[in-house]
């Protein structure tokens, strides 16, 4: 891989990520919780986010070893939501916010994607249709409704009272899903691969990326 390229995509993982996770903080803010701007995640500063894991080591272990799909996470951002005004409405919100921020991301990548002309560098279009690609496994993937990810926060939100409690109990393999669900071969990929492999091959198609 181009250096040049290799270092672009480190940028946009972290940008990703870590605006995934502020805008998670962003929208708690909102229904009354201060808990992320008290402990300063309210910032694109990517030193209060870094994961050693999510943020650094994995992103750069699935570059080195060629994997199709590259992923990676920041530091969550702490949220209390006995602290929102509407307990039921603020798990939505805030779990939803993240998602909305890397669809948005991708959609932007993609306008400026067919708005580059012809002779711009191909470095710059790689780049581009790279962050189209991340954002939307990282929209996708926390859409998937499995503790701890943000789709198990948004159908939690909607359930009666005794099912969120009886849902919430998945919580504690919900790990142990998930590591099956990425782990489990299905034919040359993973359920997830998979399930991702598809969402990417649709949306080129609709939003015209090749």
């Amino acid at each position: 891989m181009v250096p040049a390229l290799f270092a672009l995509i480190i940028v946009i993982i972290l940008f990703s990520v870590i605006l995934h996770e502020v805008m998670h903080g962003y929208m708690a803010l909102r229904f009354g919780d201060h808990t992320a701007e008290y402990a300063g995640r309210l910032t694109l500063n990517p030193l209060p986010h870094i994961d050693p894991i999510g943020t650094v080591l994995l992103p750069l272990l699935l570059i080195i070893t060629g994997s199709p799909v590259l992923f990676g996470w920041a530091k969550p951002v702490p949220v209390n939501p006995y602290n929102f005004r509407d307990l039921r409405k603020g798990e939505f919100f805030v779990s939803i916010a993240g998602i909305l921020a890397n669809l948005g991301l991708a959609l932007l990548a993609a306008l400026l994607f067919h708005l580059a002309l012809p002779s711009d560098n191909s470095l710059i279009l790689n780049a581009l249709g790279f962050a189209v690609d991340i954002n939307l496994i990282l929209a996708v993937f926390n859409l998937i409704p499995i503790p701890p990810l943000d789709g198990s926060k948004i159908v939690l939100s909607f359930l009666p009272p005794k099912l969120a409690i009886q849902f919430q109990q998945i919580e504690r393999y919900g790990l142990f899903i998930l590591l099956f669900l990425l782990l489990i071969p299905v034919g040359r990929t993973t359920i997830i691969g998979f399930l991702l492999g598809q969402v990417l091959q649709f949306a080129h198609l609709v939003l015209g990326i090749q």
